[in-house]
Formats: structure tokens, sequence, C-alpha cells
């Protein structure tokens, strides 16, 4: 990993060096030479070339006599590349990690329970800690280690099993503690490096680096709903490729600040080790910081979080053969194919689709959602995302929705998810 980081700080440094901004200058039919000349370039461009060496970027071209502009001929670009200076930058790349790790580790712990490991990190001076669900359900003993060794036992004092959250609390001095910085998940990007600091397969405080690789995933909850053939969803989870293996759930998911993104949850992988469980395989999902941030005081105070809920399932992804069945004007949104009765999509007369096209249990004549209080809802992730970010139990929100190809509002009051 260290090697493909260097890869790319050294890529970032030549191409700020030879591909600065131009801008060019208007050529007057008739006249002669027109030289282009780089614009003058940013401080951190600027560096990038004084560490690199590398010279002005010069281009000429002559008009034909017709007054037409030929296509230029770029000078061949001299790149020198300073050894002591990317040495510098890979030196500050290396200081920057290593500042991270001696800052945030202390503030993860390990894991032991009576059913296996895994890893949590400290969010508060009173001594709470959080971690997986599934990492301590069920659990009669939990031992907490910390960064020093030091050793104390722990109680689960809130969890939620469709975000895998759970919140333990610890009896340590607060001046013993070390809280990590909880970030903005909101504001992650993909391409960004991604930090994971956990204790895979017992390894105790280890650190990995990878990048962002994806945004806006949904993970299953282990919990069926209610009246569905599904189970719950959680939203608006981040994907990475650092290295995430067994041991590692529960541990934090950092920025290049190293703020925490997200909670290392799980991995997607067909490759097992020698005692059976998966490895990593370079796709790992973290549930992102801001939904932790939401139910964290609701887990502390009460033990549980309620989630605002609408009690109704849909298609996955529709193709245009479906669609083309199904009558629907596109192939985007979420298509309703069960309704809860009773439920608050029941009561605003939200519609399934029941009308037998030929596609199985797919019924035609359903609500394709598009909308909801006039955000762009492209798919379930979208929707369910919107519900547990943005709303609360008793809240009335908009949904748009096409039913029999004419579009139309329909408000309906948020229950609590049973």
């Amino acid at each position: 990993m260290r090697k493909h980081i260097w890869l790319w700080l050294l890529v970032l440094a030549l191409f700020a060096s030879a591909c600065a901004s131009l801008t060019p200058q208007a050529v007057a039919p008739g006249q002669g030479t027109v030289q282009l000349q780089a614009t003058p370039a940013t401080p951190a461009v600027a560096q990038a070339q004084a560490t690199l060496g590398a010279p002005p970027l010069t281009v000429n071209t002559t008009p034909t006599p017709s007054a037409q502009v030929t296509t230029p001929t770029a000078t061949p670009l001299d790149v020198r590349t300073s050894t002591s200076g990317v040495s510098q930058a890979l030196n500050d790349a290396e200081a920057l990690f290593v500042e991270i790790y001696k800052r945030v580790s202390p503030a993860v712990v390990y894991i032991e329970t009576d059913n296996g490991s895994g890893s949590g990190f400290v969010v508060d001076k009173d001594g709470h800690i959080v971690t997986n669900n599934h990492v301590v359900e069920g659990a009669r003993r939990i031992e907490i280690v910390f960064a020093n060794r030091t050793r104390v036992t722990a109680q689960v004092v809130g969890s939620d099993v469709d975000a895998d959250i759970a919140v333990l609390k610890v009896d340590v001095p607060a001046d013993q503690l070390v809280v990590a910085e909880l970030g903005d998940s909101s504001t992650v990007e993909v391409g960004q490096f991604a930090i994971a600091i956990g204790n895979p397969f017992g390894l105790q405080n280890t650190m990995t680096i990878g990048i962002v690789s994806g945004l806006g995933r949904t993970l299953q909850s282990d919990r069926t709903a209610p009246g569905s053939q599904g189970s719950y969803s959680n939203p608006n989870v981040i994907q990475t490729d650092a290295a995430i293996n067994p041991g590692n759930s529960g541990g934090p998911l950092l920025d290049s600040q190293g703020r925490v993104i997200g909670i290392n949850t799980a991995i997607r992988s067909t490759a097992q080790g020698v005692n059976g469980q998966p490895v990593n395989s370079g796709v790992g999902f973290a549930v992102p910081i801001n939904t932790v941030k939401r139910i964290l005081p609701a887990l502390i105070k009460e033990g549980h979080y309620t989630y605002p809920w609408l009690g109704l399932a849909s298609a996955g992804e529709i193709d245009l053969q479906t669609q083309q069945a199904l009558g629907l004007p596109q192939s985007t949104g979420v298509y309703v194919t069960q309704v809860t009765p009773g439920s608050p999509a029941d009561k605003a007369g939200i519609r399934a689709g029941t009308r037998d096209v030929g596609l199985g249990q797919l019924g035609a004549s359903g609500d394709l959602i598009i909308a909801i209080d006039g955000h762009e809802v492209r798919d379930f992730a979208d929707l369910i995302g919107y519900l547990v970010s943005e709303t609360s139990v008793g809240q009335t929100v908009t949904l748009t929705i096409i039913r029999d190809g004419r579009q139309m509002d329909v408000k309906v009051i948020l229950g609590a998810r049973p």
C-alpha cells in the first residue's frame, strides 16, 4: 500500500508541474508568431514546480498565409525531477500518516468477548465506546483492551441492529481517555484517502491505508421488516479498499485529517482464511459517522433508536424491458411492490403494483416514487437514505409519484419503524 501512495504522490507532483493550466491569447488574421504563456502558478503548483525543477511551458504556432491557425506542435517538455524534492514529499506524507496513527490509535480499543473479538473507539470522556452491534451481540463477558494494554470490563448501554451499532460504557477516569474526533461523512468524496485502525485477526492497533471507493451503498439489516419479505436497510454506507479483515469490525475509518468518517463493519469477499473466515479482497464497508452521530444520543439515553418508517417495499433496479412491461415512463425511482397494511404509506394511499403482466410477483399499476420533499429519488437507497438522515417520527413528508402516467404529490406522516 505504501508503494501505491508514493506512486500517487509522484504522479500528482509531475502532473502539477507539467500541466499547469494555459491561457491562450487571441490570434488575429495575418499576425505572426503567437506565444502561449502559462498562467501564473498557484502557490501549491509553484511549490511543485520548484520541487521538480520544471521549466515554464512555451508553445509556438505560426498562422498560415490564409490566416487559418494550423495545429501547433508542442516543444518537447523537459521535466527534471529533483530527487531531494520528491524525497521530501514522500517524507512529508509518511510523517502525516505517522502523526495520525500516534494521535488516533490511543482512542481505538480492542474488544474481547466470550463470542469473539473486534474493535471500537472512545467517543467521549464519560467512557462511551462505539463499536458494531455484531461484535458484542449476545456476549456475557466484554473486556476492553486499550492501546497501553490496560484492561477493563464494559457494559452495553445501547444497540441498534439495523445500523449495526452498539455503545459500550467503561469506568475509566476521564484524564486517561483519548477521544476520537468525529468528522462529517456528508463531505466525503470518492478518491480521498481512507485510513482504518483496528485489530484484524487480533493484531492490535493495526493501521491500513486506501481510498474511498464508493458512496451511497446499502447494507441489509439482520432484521426482517414485519409484513414484508425483505429486511430493513442501512443506507449511505461508505465503500473503501483500505484493508479490512475480521477483527476490524467496529473500528474507525478516518480521513486524511484523522477524523472518523465511518465505522468499519463488513467486507465483501469470496476468499477465506485458514479458519474459514472471509478475508479482504479490496471491498470493505463502513457505516457513515453521520448516522452514528444521529442515533448515538438516543442509544446512550434510552438504549435504542426509533427510525421513521413508511411501510413499503420496492422492486430492485428496473431494466428497460421491465420498464416497458410495467408501462413506466422511466426506469429510475422506487417502484412500489408491497404496502404494509396500516402503515403510513397505506394510510396515505400509496399503491403497490398488482396487475399481472407476466413478470411473476412483480405486478403493474403500482406507484413510482421519484422524489421526497423535492429531493430526487433514483433508487431505494436514495429514499431510505433521506428518511434516515433527514427525517424523524411524526414528520410529514411529500412523496412525488407517478401513477398511471400522471405525476402527483402525496403527503405521508411518518410512523415509527416496528
